[in-house]
């Protein structure tokens, strides 16, 4: 009894409690239909426009926001018509306001705004003093000359065939999501029953919502002391999860003000904007130079972080806390041993960080990765050695195969298919990429290791981090890498379709949904009507804005400096292919690998997971360290106090799982109450620009 006792108290508890948060259902449902199809459209000619002036004159992201202002409005339409939606209709919902709402603070407004970059890229000054002007191919963009330039449109024919490729490519995306994606899903949830920590933030966002229409509930207290866990209350007619969430969007909302309204309103009547909290963080790097060399400092001041580690789990928090604090003092000590030449007094943390990348840290987080991919395929080993073991101490003639799909009505296929299918896509999209290109064996070998190795590799690891600490990984510049290794000339290479990418996230994506009790089927059906629809708005908003203003301008500051910035840094990668006669070592790019250092990143992660296996310490320690060696503290500081309070006061207080309950429905409100802060400034912005442009 003693022994057993002893042998749970070494589990890895915290995994269990994050995989049991919210029960998987047994029933799944459909929820796509004329509201799903009625919500992309609101969505793609009420929210992209907005999102593409946000993003052009601010870098701000509205689409967070957007997507649950959808929602929201929908579900109260519905409601006074008396057919309110269900918690499946309103998941899928979500998400498809959320594939309407894709982009980046780079490329806002859908897929089709890397063609204005582009032809933004092939004239810029960049382009020109490294000496590249007139040498991008026709497939990419049009000449810097073209009328299709020179006129800003993006329906000349000049156009054509950049827009076709760029479909194709969405098209194979799409269907290795599905695929690659749905594959590891299946390994990482249903075979070794990783605990995806955030998947309840979208998911209990979702519910809250869908628990609004409900007339009656008797669930468990969210918030009932620890004393009395297990016993709740009579639920109202709102919901316990409901007023959590809106507890969030009104914090949201107030931090929003401070954080985005104030800066968006003062700069109307301004010359500089008023900020009451430093953005994006306040850099104390050449204060603490002195006395920590080489080492960014700072701290952000974001309560979204602050929430952001209640959700967390506590040692994947712990383990980035301690690596950063180890980053710092290490830093300096780098820099006294020769390590870190580049890195000069009176740098700022954006520089100092930089300058510590290309010296050290870049090849260090490139051995790290490595070992995290070998810790992470024995750790499946062992879980997959394990569940056969079971399954034959059982000797259940009717017991499944790990491949077989294991819940019934979730809409599963067969993993065989997932990956023919995907073999067809990625080699269709590798056909297209060498037909471009100069052909070399070398090139194509490296193609064929992207399509065929490496994703596959990258996407598991990434759909464990996601299952384990809610983190994700990159190998940094590992295509860089390989066609300097291959020999490629020329900037074509750069600028192809390569089937590069990592599916991890998908594995995610799969969890939230199951845990709603939506169908597979139905996420499909949404993107394959999603993604022609986003590309077609996407097509049109663009190309009148673009020719309305030029791209990047004075109307668009947000866009003059990250463009120009975004431009020196591929050209900056394209150069060292360009030239046939300089060897890629001799290039900024092959100065920063380090073959010697990447070594000591793998032998290091290793050696920290046997030892913490040893001990018996919880393994999201690792994947925490791993996040952390390399980055500055300034957004850790708030996270790690916000894991300090959940861990040491809330859990005590209302007990672990309830609070963990609560937690994700929490930050979910908050998203959405900063997203309305950020849509309405915009809205503000919007107003200003057509009464100063108005004749009167």
């Amino acid at each position: 009894m003693r022994r057993e006792k002893h042998t749970r108290v070494n589990k890895d508890t915290e995994t269990e409690q994050f995989r049991t948060l919210l029960p998987t259902p047994t029933e799944f449902k459909t929820g796509f239909g004329w509201t799903t199809i009625t919500g992309l459209f609101f969505c793609g000619l009420i929210m992209i426009p907005g999102s593409i002036y946000l993003g052009l004159m601010t870098g701000g992201q509205m689409g967070p926001a957007a997507s649950w202002v959808t929602v929201i409005l929908f579900m109260e339409i519905s409601r006074r018509a008396m057919k309110p939606l269900d918690q499946q209709h309103l998941v899928i919902l979500l998400h498809a306001a959320h594939v309407m709402m894709v982009g980046s603070m780079l490329f806002p407004g859908g897929p089709l705004a890397q063609l204005v970059f582009r032809a933004y890229l092939v004239g810029s000054d960049a382009v020109r003093d490294a000496g590249l002007m007139g040498r991008f191919p026709s497939w990419f963009a049009p000449a810097h000359d073209s009328p299709a330039i020179l006129g800003r449109n993006l329906f000349h024919p000049d156009w054509a065939v950049p827009i076709l490729l760029i479909a194709f490519t969405l098209f194979v995306g799409l269907v290795s999501r599905y695929t690659l994606g749905y594959l590891f899903f299946r390994i990482t949830s249903d075979v070794e029953g990783l605990p995806f920590p955030l998947a309840p933030v979208n998911a209990q966002g979702a519910m809250a919502l869908a628990e609004s229409e409900e007339k009656a509930e008797n669930r468990e207290d969210l918030m009932t002391p620890a004393a009395e866990e297990g016993e709740g209350a009579p639920e109202n007619k709102k919901g316990k999860r409901w007023r959590i969430f809106s507890l969030g969007a009104y914090i949201g909302i107030a931090f929003g003000v401070i954080q985005v309204g104030v800066p968006a309103v003062t700069s109307l009547f301004l010359a500089k904007p008023v900020f009451l909290i430093p953005q994006p963080f306040w850099d104390t790097t050449t204060m603490t130079e002195g006395v920590l060399p080489a080492a960014p400092t700072g701290i952000a001041l974001d309560a979204g972080l602050f929430l952001t580690g209640f959700v967390l789990p506590f040692w994947a928090v712990l383990g980035t806390f301690l690596a950063v604090l180890l980053t710092t003092f290490i830093n300096p000590l780098l820099h006294t041993f020769g390590f870190l030449t580049t890195w000069q007094p009176g740098m700022d943390t954006v520089n100092t960080r930089f300058s510590n990348e290309v010296d050290f840290w870049l090849s260090f987080k490139i051995g790290a990765a490595v070992g995290i991919m070998l810790v992470s395929l024995y750790s499946t080993w062992k879980g997959i050695q394990k569940a056969s073991g079971a399954r034959r101490e059982k000797n259940d003639p009717t017991s499944k195969s790990i491949w077989a799909p294991p819940v019934e009505g979730r809409g599963d296929y067969p993993l065989w298919i997932a990956v023919v299918i995907y073999c067809l896509a990625a080699g269709a999209l590798m056909g297209v990429s060498l037909y471009l290109i100069t052909y070399s064996f070398r090139v194509a070998l490296f193609l064929f290791i992207f399509a065929f190795i490496y994703n596959p590799l990258i996407s598991y690891i990434n759909a464990r981090l996601l299952g384990i600490a809610g983190q994700t990984v990159q190998v940094p510049y590992t295509k860089e890498m390989a066609f300097m290794f291959s020999g490629a000339e020329g900037i074509d290479i750069w600028l192809a379709p390569i089937p590069i990418e990592n599916y991890g996230h998908q594995a995610q994506g799969f969890r939230v949904n199951e845990l709603t009790g939506v169908t597979f089927w139905s996420l499909v059906k949404t993107d394959f009507v999603a993604l022609p629809l986003l590309f077609i708005m996407s097509l049109g908003f663009w190309s009148f804005i673009w020719h309305s203003d030029p791209v990047p301008g004075p109307l668009f500051p947000n866009a003059q400096v990250r463009w120009d910035l975004a431009a020196k840094q591929q050209v900056l990668v394209m150069s060292s292919t360009a030239d046939p006669d300089k060897e890629w070592s001799e290039t900024q790019l092959g100065q920063a690998i380090k073959p010697k250092i990447i070594g000591t990143g793998a032998v290091s992660v290793v050696g920290i997971f046997v030892f913490l296996s040893t001990l018996g310490l919880p393994v999201m320690l690792v994947y925490g360290l791993v996040r952390g060696f390399g980055e500055f503290p300034h957004l850790l500081i708030i996270e790690m106090i916000g894991a300090l309070v959940a861990k040491y006061y809330f859990k005590r207080k209302y007990g672990t799982q309830n609070f963990l309950r609560t937690a994700p429905t929490l930050l979910a409100g908050y998203m959405t109450g900063v997203g309305l802060i950020g849509m309405a400034t915009i809205a503000i912005k919007l107003i200003q620009n057509a009464v100063s442009g108005a004749p009167f």
